[in-house]
């Protein structure tokens, strides 16, 4: 008798284990494509010509010891392609500053110093936050969500992306999606249906001290806003004072330096 309990005891265990093998490689087979649905939501971006949408964002700084504080930013974007942009931050501190492109000047307004930078780019959105990232050096993260080609950009990034499953913890039915750059590795939940937006995002940095982590929540999506081209327009505050931006006051000392070094030289 002990010999059948234990060896229907066997079948049973054996029977579970089959069908939750089973259950995973139907999972396997019938799981969407995860490249698909990551290009998908970038065209469906770059392709809308109005949108609003506000990111809740932290990020890691590791310290000295090894901790990790956590900084928080609130930002409200909100473009009209092809050429307007405007960008309100708040971070943590109670800190805001304004960026606005009106298709000819990027403008930058620090309420705290009240200080204003700005600077002539014609051209796009997609050509400003190019600018406004690689040459004036300034931070904006999740720019590339923004450019009218994202989907062809994310595409040619991202080393590997894997499905991981759908939930509707976020509040609206998702795809959760798990990859790697070249640089850091992500999470990303991606809406469900005819308006793949993202939900969430998780970036980590594995090559960095520390491992630190920049995450985002997206909310108050609006694909049709009423924007005036006033929203783009910067007024200088009165006794608000224009500076420069760090990167063109690096500029002109290098070019000071190359100046006089070659006015001493010989011919």
């Amino acid at each position: 008798m002990r010999v059948r309990v234990r060896a229907s005891g066997w079948l049973g265990a054996w029977l579970c284990v089959a069908a939750v093998l089973g259950a995973g490689l139907a999972h396997a087979q019938s799981a969407p494509d995860a490249r698909a649905l990551l290009v998908k939501m970038g065209e469906f971006i770059g392709n809308t010509p109005r949108l609003s949408v506000t990111t809740r964002s932290s990020y890691d700084t590791v310290q000295t010891s090894g901790d990790k504080i956590e900084w928080n930013e609130v930002r409200r974007l909100t473009l009209s392609r092809p050429d307007r942009l405007r960008i309100e931050t708040e971070k943590s501190n109670g800190a805001r500053t304004l960026l606005l492109f009106d298709g000819k000047t990027i403008s930058v307004y620090d309420e705290a110093g009240r200080a204003y930078s700005q600077t002539p780019q014609p051209g796009g959105i997609d050509e400003t936050l190019v600018y406004f990232v690689r040459d004036l050096g300034m931070r904006l993260p999740l720019a590339v969500f923004f450019v009218s080609r994202a989907g062809m950009v994310l595409d040619r990034r991202v080393r590997s992306v894997e499905y991981v499953e759908k939930t509707g913890i976020l509040g609206v039915p998702a795809h959760h999606l798990v990859g790697r750059t070249d640089t850091v590795n992500f999470q990303i939940w991606i809406a469900d249906g005819d308006q793949p937006l993202p939900q969430h995002l998780v970036l980590t940095y594995p090559k960095a001290p520390g491992q630190p982590e920049f995450r985002a929540r997206f909310v108050d999506w609006n694909l049709a806003p009423d924007v005036a081209d006033s929203l783009f327009a910067f007024a200088p505050p009165a006794g608000a004072n224009r500076i420069p931006f760090a990167a063109a006051l690096a500029q002109a000392g290098r070019a000071t330096t190359g100046a006089s070094g070659k006015k001493g030289a010989k011919p």
